[in-house]
């Protein structure tokens, strides 16, 4: 454990698969399908063995009724039958657990929804109230995890700025900051993750930068020319950061960067991330609202 509180290990297998393949009673429900975030999860759900829920929440617009990942197959419920759609999915799977990787419109409304049915979820959506999240789940039996990133890496590299953070305020005192992000064009808001790593670099004393004033770059000749996203990976899907720190004359500069290409990464650290909260409530922890570095302190990733 380190002295800013954030101890990080990396020495556990993800949570057991095989034992919640097993068991009957537990159900991974991927919502936001069929969004390419979604269908990555629900992969790698059904390549690890786990059930995968038969039932998904949509978009309001989405033309599709049903997906297919392997042998599983998936009715799309639309939002004005999310409850019931919920509803039956906890009465056969009471152990259930929801990824929800919808839209940042639907994110508080549906952590409301899971709130009050008592339905355990992972909050993959960016964009949402965290604050209002955490209140919803006050008086809720519900367990939940709320991270804007769920690459692991990634997160170690949150946790060690936020920690940076706290053991060295000011040690960027009088830098500038700039910080440029791109993501493929259907994402709507600015990446959650550089969000984090500003709080943290503002409370070294850089900048300070409002979110506002984070760029966002979602069309393929800026994040080709400006940052070297590769032509494949503009629209396919990538995450790719920088932040650059500056002093005031000029003559020091540091930049850190974190460039991912596909969703892999962030779909393995979300399954990780939904066997890691079954355990919790399985073991009735006090703790019930989580987040990625939670998952790391265990050691439950692959």
């Amino acid at each position: 454990m380190s002295a800013a509180g954030v101890s990080i290990e990396m020495t556990r297998s993800a949570g057991d698969s095989e034992r919640f393949a097993r068991d009957s009673s537990f159900a991974i429900m991927v919502n936001g399908l069929p969004g390419a975030m979604a269908s990555e999860v629900a992969r790698v759900v059904v390549e690890r063995g786990l059930t995968l829920a038969p039932k998904a929440l949509t978009g309001p617009s989405v033309p599709a009724s049903s997906a297919k990942f392997g042998e599983a197959a998936v009715e799309l419920v639309a939002p004005d039958s999310a409850e019931d759609a919920l509803m039956d999915m906890l009465a056969k799977y009471p152990s259930l657990i929801c990824i929800d990787y919808t839209h940042p419109s639907s994110a508080n409304p549906n952590a409301a929804l899971y709130a009050r049915l008592g339905v355990s979820y992972i909050m993959g959506t960016t964009g949402g109230d965290e604050a209002k999240m955490r209140a919803d789940l006050t008086d809720s039996a519900a367990f939940a995890l709320i991270a804007p990133n769920m690459g692991k890496q990634i997160v170690a590299f949150q946790a060690a700025m936020r920690i940076m953070a706290e053991q060295f305020p000011g040690a960027f005192r009088g830098y500038s900051l700039k910080v440029t992000e791109s993501h493929q064009s259907t994402k709507a808001d600015t990446s959650g993750t550089a969000k984090a790593v500003v709080a943290s670099l503002n409370a070294m004393g850089a900048g300070p930068l409002e979110v506002s004033e984070i760029e966002k770059l979602r069309t393929a000749s800026e994040s080709i020319g400006r940052l070297g996203v590769p032509e494949e990976a503009v629209n396919s899907g990538h995450a790719f950061h920088t932040y650059r720190l500056e002093s005031a004359d000029g003559t020091v500069a540091f930049e850190f960067k974190h460039n991912v290409v596909g969703r892999r990464v962030y779909a393995e650290g979300t399954v990780d991330a939904a066997l890691f909260l079954a355990e919790r409530r399985a073991a009735s922890d006090s703790q019930r609202v989580f987040n990625m570095i939670d998952v790391l302190r265990a050691g439950a990733m692959r």
